[in-house]
């Protein structure tokens, strides 16, 4: 029997393109869908996770929600890549740098994926596995962001299962992120992880591309209307992306 319908996905396989956009906020699917797709339809809104179809030039692609944190997204890309024949899934979203070198605004493109979570003993590993994106996703935005003129850093996120943490005050809290430093983390998320372990276990593509909308050393943050600008411009290097996957 077919296993679709899913509970959180209501559509057919032919209902989404090779590849999907996946921004955190359902809103943020709909402002894509209206503001870079063409002939955009809706395909899904169960829990009101918007998930939209159109054309980018004459690219057929599709942009859905993820929600927030690996859970969420570890649903919604399971479903997607196994269910739904999509072969290619690019995270679009914020993160928090740690690193002196990375700026606010700056592209961080995750080549790899280091995570606090405990996602990967559902496999049963006998030792650690090392989540990585796609090559020949993070080939083509590599050359879409040189092309355009983009500040990008190519290196290891930090996937985290907390946004707010129990430590006792500031200075543990800094430590924490101190440790992932100095093995050269570049920013902090909460979804790539999964993202790239789902693509990993179901032979699909996955990659995650963040805006830069925090500095957690230094205590620095975007305002609103600074974080829509960069979000657009990180939306246009993804759907260029796409375009040459």
């Amino acid at each position: 029997m077919p296993n679709y319908p899913t509970p959180h996905i209501q559509a057919r396989p032919e209902d989404f393109g090779e590849t999907v956009l996946m921004p955190g906020d359902p809103l943020r699917s709909q402002w894509i869908a209206e503001q870079f797709l063409r002939d955009a339809v809706l395909v899904n809104n169960v829990r009101g996770v918007q998930g939209y179809t159109g054309y980018y030039g004459d690219t057929r692609i599709s942009v859905m929600a993820s929600g927030m944190g690996m859970p969420s997204m570890g649903i919604y890309s399971y479903e997607l890549f196994r269910f739904f024949g999509v072969r290619n899934i690019i995270r679009i979203g914020s993160a928090g740098a740690i690193q002196p070198e990375v700026h606010l605004r700056d592209i961080v493109i995750g080549q790899g994926a280091s995570t606090d979570s405990s996602w990967a003993e559902q496999y049963h590993l006998p030792g650690s596995f090392a989540p990585l994106c796609s090559f020949s996703l993070l080939q083509a935005c590599v050359a879409a962001a040189e092309e355009r003129g983009l500040p990008f850093h190519v290196g290891n996120l930090l996937s985290s299962d907390r946004f707010y943490g129990d430590e006792e005050g500031l200075p543990q809290a800094l430590q924490t992120n101190e440790s992932w430093r100095k093995v050269g983390v570049l920013a902090v998320e909460m979804e790539s992880a999964a993202l790239y372990m789902n693509a990993a276990r179901w032979g699909g593509n996955a990659l995650a591309i963040c805006t830069v909308s925090d500095h957690i050393l230094r205590g620095e943050a975007l305002s609103p209307q600074e974080r829509q600008s960069g979000f657009a411009r990180m939306v246009e290097l993804a759907l260029e992306t796409a375009r040459r996957a």
